[in-house]
């Protein structure tokens, strides 16, 4: 994963292309996690994926779905992982921190608060009721948040086959995560790795030729 604000890639290039404008600063950074986390009553990721994709266009949905597929399968909220391998992404270990601490702060107070308040009323009849409702609303949100990144990636259907083999393992048969990861991770990752080599190294060529290009443009600048 590159860093964007650390090096660009030449004009020509297909990188350059898909290049995405990322956040101008660590405070802009900071403060659009802080949202996040801040709007994301019932589940933080369908609005990152809204915020980050579609309204910041920071990153695209292959970009997303990737991150969230690492920050998914290492230890610890999928989230805070996401958070942490974007803001590295665009600020090194600076935005890491920068990213993790605006999941964290602002929320961490606002649960606390929320967990204060809920500890004294937590016996009232219309609040038992409305935790109950929240909780279908943030099923429905991950829902949604998965048939939405899903249809990026219609023209890589045949990969979503392995999805549904785990959410079959998992939430139907009730197999141990552990397990379900250690047979469909190292299967999916051995044949992508098979089927879409050519497709990389076509574009690996076109990059460095997309860099000679550049270099050539430079150096006729130059004199």
């Amino acid at each position: 994963m590159s860093k964007t604000n650390e090096g660009s890639a030449a004009p020509d290039s297909p990188a350059a292309a898909r290049a995405a404008p990322g956040p101008a600063s660590l405070a802009e950074l900071f403060l659009v996690f802080s949202r996040l986390a801040l709007h994301g009553f019932g589940g933080v990721l369908p609005w990152a994926q809204r915020v980050l994709v579609e309204e910041r266009k920071w990153l695209d949905r292959d970009d997303f779905v990737e991150l969230l597929a690492f920050g998914q399968l290492m230890p610890g909220p999928n989230v805070c992982n996401l958070a942490l391998m974007a803001g590295d992404r665009w600020f090194g270990w600076r935005g890491a921190l920068a990213a993790l601490a605006g999941m964290l702060v602002f929320p961490a107070i606002v649960v606390m608060s929320i967990a204060i308040a809920y500890e004294r009323f937590a016996d009232v009849p219309w609040l038992q009721r409305a935790v109950t409702a929240m909780a279908a609303v943030a099923a429905g949100l991950l829902l949604a948040t998965a048939v939405r990144l899903g249809q990026s990636w219609a023209a890589r259907w045949r990969w979503l086959g392995f999805g549904i083999v785990a959410f079959v393992g998992i939430a139907v048969l009730r197999l141990p995560l552990a397990w379900v990861l250690a047979v469909v991770g190292p299967c999916a990752i051995g044949l992508a790795w098979i089927a879409e080599r050519p497709a990389a190294q076509d574009t690996g060529r076109q990059q460095e030729q997309g860099r000679d290009r550049g270099r050539e443009q430079d150096g006729g600048a130059g004199r």
